[in-house]
């Protein structure tokens, strides 16, 4: 998707993508290796009432759905960070994940006009529509300075 496809106020759905117990396992002992990640009877017996996903390994799986889905053929370049990242349930074996996203901002940097600014927020939900996952993030796209445009702010 290009950078002009992607308009304030604009809500993309992508998924769902679906997460197992294995898959769940194998990443927390790559890559956060806590117990209620990577040892199911131990989890079964404490306060999640079982194996959760790493919240890192749920934003591993919206980043795919972004780049996959949105990102690919794009300008984008780069990211300078995140306002706020919430992990408000946990992903479970088994979950059907779709990811909802909503353009906050959009526009074009009048300092430097071959630069698209995108402010997004991004829910992820389970099959029963339970957020897992929010964020606000600031995408950045470089772009041919033809395509600023009078909404350049």
């Amino acid at each position: 998707m290009k950078f002009a496809e992607i308009t304030t106020g604009k809500r993309i759905l992508l998924g769902p993508v679906t997460v197992d117990a294995e898959e769940i396992i194998d990443f927390a002992k790559r890559y956060d290796n806590q117990w209620f990640h990577t040892d199911p009877q131990q989890a079964d017996a404490g306060p999640w009432n079982g194996l959760i996903a790493s919240g890192w390994h749920t934003c591993s799986l919206a980043m795919k759905l972004v780049s996959n889905g949105v990102l690919a053929d794009s300008e984008s370049y780069a990211s300078p960070g995140l306002q706020y990242l919430k992990w408000p349930n946990p992903v479970r074996p088994g979950d059907a994940l779709t990811l909802e996203l909503q353009v906050k901002e959009s526009r074009v940097s009048s300092a430097k006009p071959w630069l698209g600014i995108v402010r997004w927020q991004w829910v992820m939900r389970n099959q029963h529509g339970v957020d897992v996952l929010d964020l606000e993030a600031t995408s950045m796209f470089k772009i041919a300075e033809a395509e600023s445009g009078p909404e350049a702010a």
